[in-house]
């Protein structure tokens, strides 16, 4: 499969709904703008819709700019025009938002706005499906890292034939910037430094980092292609965030909680979602693509989850030495939390809703690997003298990296605490909900800038297959094999882990999921190169699987 961008999917424009929300000055800015960051649409539902786009001013203002937005279904008859208008400003940054309400359901929309005699690019969006429906496609994306290389996978999102929605699993933005900051060893960093060039933390900061993503071609044609669906994982916050703080935050930078409160307000300024009633950070949702499927988004950063452990914190005992049983029981502690108790309850009652409602899946869009992934021993998978010519090649720092992962392999320990591995006892809570609904379930997760093809068991040994799950890749954010080069990571990782079928550490895309009543595939979609502007596509690999009446079948390659 090859694909190209394809800019003429642009269709003429209009609707009804409610701007989000807009407190404008008295005086009307009356000079030249411009829609720099394009247009975007997200949260469907049956009958609505977000619209978003930013209005930039010329010059430099605190007055309210005035726009009006429009809105057409595609392929049916005129006279079915939606438009209204209203204000944006300061306090939300030229950001506007409308809820477009009283739409028909499966039905796909045109939009544009206009401000001041200037008018946006044009989207294309849609309404969700009701009733009986023949199949839906996902694009399932996640990690894009500016400086890391050029946002291609966006470009073939865009240039799909067909999309229905966008699911974004987060680190839409990464908050780091300046010299030797992550990604910045690209070939192409130079010519995308982070805007601005050091980490950011104030509310200025996180809003031009926002607008710098919004600023490339590819990422403004992947949502003028389709409605998205998006949740945060860490780093539109800080790197390894948690409720009560992050990895990447420090006690000289300020109060986690009003940085926290930073983020998420640029966050919910430039991103095209529905915010919720009271709690900022609840922002898991549910979208019910008629008789095919329940979409169940969960939040597992900011609102419960608790402070990861760590290697270097928590596995040494009294004596400086490694005590794996020490560190096993903090991980199993039931105290725990990812979820909290209310997002659990919530989730059980849409998970019984969707299977009584007799729908054929049930789709978790979840940030983190959610399977048992321990580390295998390279030297045992590959043999020490093919290992060590393999890593003469390389850095010292892949050594160093080799021998960290070697000394946690040698203890059985898992590769990644800060994933569902780090929370066994709330991941079990989770897998207890599934059962009980007989949900037939399929995980889609990102943060790992991986491909992965994971069955999911109840137990480490023997139980039952509880669901399956698929890992997006990057964007751009590099992963492990872009750390080792020459050396099979996930072809290791794959072999060394039961739940894990496929793996791959290399390639940079997205996921493209298709479902039916009686089956469920994934394509995983790469991109031929990052740090080149022109790239073809191709799949690189293509998994299969059926709902049941016990839970969803194990996964065939195609």
């Amino acid at each position: 499969m090859k694909m190209r961008i394809d800019r003429r999917q642009a269709l003429a424009v209009l609707g009804l709904g409610a701007a989000l929300p807009a407190t404008a000055s008295a005086a009307s800015y009356g000079g030249s703008v411009s829609f720099n960051h394009g247009i975007a649409s997200g949260d469907p539902l049956a009958d609505r819709v977000i619209l978003w786009t930013r209005i930039t001013p010329a010059s430099a203002t605190s007055e309210a700019i005035s726009y009006r937005w429009t809105m057409t279904p595609v392929g049916s008859a005129s006279g079915e025009v939606r438009s209204s208008s209203g204000v944006t400003d300061t306090t939300q940054d030229f950001t506007v938002k409308v809820d477009v309400t009283g739409l028909r359901p499966g039905q796909a929309y045109s939009f544009q706005f206009t401000a001041n005699g200037v008018t946006s690019p044009t989207g294309l969006t849609r309404t969700l499906p009701k009733g009986s429906t023949k199949d839906v496609v996902l694009a399932v994306a996640s990690c894009s890292l500016y400086p890391a290389g050029y946002f291609n996978a966006y470009g073939a999102i865009a240039a799909l034939d067909r999309v229905d929605a966008v699911l974004h699993l987060g680190d839409y933005i990464y908050e780091y910037g300046g010299p030797g900051s992550y990604g910045m060893d690209s070939a192409v960093a130079g010519e995308r430094p982070h805007a601005p060039n050091r980490e950011i933390l104030s509310l200025a900061d996180y809003r031009v980092r926002h607008a710098q993503y919004k600023s490339d071609p590819n990422l403004q044609a992947a949502h003028a292609r389709a409605p998205w669906i998006v949740v945060w994982d860490d780093h539109e916050t800080a790197n390894d965030s948690f409720k009560d703080g992050a990895e990447n935050h420090q006690a000289d930078e300020g109060a986690w909680a009003d940085r926290k409160a930073r983020a998420i307000k640029a966050y919910y300024e430039w991103m095209p979602i529905r915010e919720p009633v009271g709690d900022k950070l609840a922002i898991n949702r549910s979208f019910h693509f008629g008789d095919i499927a329940s979409l169940l988004m969960v939040e597992t950063r900011l609102t419960a989850r608790d402070k990861q452990l760590t290697y270097s914190r928590d596995l040494n005992g009294a004596d400086g030495k490694p005590d794996a049983a020490a560190f096993r029981k903090k991980l199993a502690d039931p105290t725990r939390k990812m979820m909290g108790s209310a997002q659990e309850a919530w989730l059980a009652t849409e998970l019984n809703a969707s299977v009584k409602a007799g729908r054929a899946w049930q789709i978790l869009g979840n940030e983190v690997i959610m399977a048992r992934v321990k580390v295998p021993s390279f030297k045992a998978e590959m043999g020490e003298v093919a290992l060590s010519a393999a890593l003469a090649k390389l850095p010292p720092e892949a050594t160093k990296r080799i021998d960290r992962l070697e000394a946690i392999a040698a203890l059985g320990l898992p590769y990644g605490l800060d994933m569902w591995d780090g929370y066994l006892v709330d991941r079990q809570r989770l897998y207890g909900l599934i059962r009980k609904s007989g949900a037939n379930v399929v995980v889609v997760s990102g943060d790992s800038h991986a491909f992965w093809a994971n069955e999911l068991y109840d137990a480490p040994e023997g139980g039952n297959r509880i669901a399956v799950e698929f890992g997006t890749t990057g964007i751009t954010s590099p992963g492990g094999g872009d750390a080792l080069p020459g050396i099979p990571v996930g072809e290791i990782y794959a072999k060394a882990n039961r739940e894990i079928v496929h793996n791959d550490q290399l390639s940079k895309g997205f996921v493209l999921l298709t479902l039916s009543k009686t089956e469920m595939k994934a394509d995983f979609v790469a991109v031929s190169t990052i740090v080149e502007p022109s790239y073809t596509t191709a799949i690189a690999k293509t998994f299969k699987a059926n709902p049941g009446l016990t839970g969803v079948s194990g996964l065939q390659a195609v």
